[in-house]
C-alpha cells in the first residue's frame, strides 16, 4: 500500500511548513489527487489518519479533490478526457494519447491555527 508512504510524506510536508510558518495545529488538509495517479482516496484517508496520530495534524480533516485525467491525441490533435491509461482517443479511436493531466497528487491548501 503506497498510500502509507504518501501519507507520511504529507505529514512531513505539514511539519516542515509548521516550522517555517510558525503554526501549531492543522485543522484541514486539502489534497488534489489525479484520477490517473494510482492513489486510492479511501486508502489515503485511512493512512493519513494513522500517520497523523501524535503530530500537529492529528484530528485534521482530509478533504480530497479528484483531478480528472486529460491528454492530447497525437493522431488527431484533440485535447481529450482520459479515464484510464492506454484507452483509445474518444474522438478518432487512435491509441497515441499523451497523458498530460490527472497523474499528480499535491497538498493544495492547509487550514491552520
Amino acid at each position: 500500500m503506497h498510500e502509507m508512504s504518501l501519507a507520511e510524506g504529507v505529514v512531513q510536508l505539514i511539519e516542515d511548513s509548521a516550522r517555517q510558518n510558525a503554526f501549531s495545529r492543522v485543522k484541514t488538509v486539502w489534497l488534489e489527487i489525479g484520477q490517473l495517479s494510482g492513489v486510492e482516496a479511501e486508502a489515503m484517508r485511512f493512512c493519513f489518519d494513522a500517520v497523523a496520530r501524535g503530530s500537529l495534524a492529528e484530528g485534521a480533516a482530509l478533504e480530497i479533490m479528484e483531478i480528472p485525467g486529460a491528454g492530447r491525441c497525437l493522431e488527431c490533435g484533440q485535447n481529450v478526457a482520459v479515464v484510464e491509461r492506454f484507452q483509445p482517443c474518444p474522438q478518432c479511436g487512435g491509441f497515441a494519447v499523451d497523458v498530460n493531466g490527472g497523474t499528480e497528487m499535491r497538498v493544495k491548501e492547509l487550514e491552520v491555527e
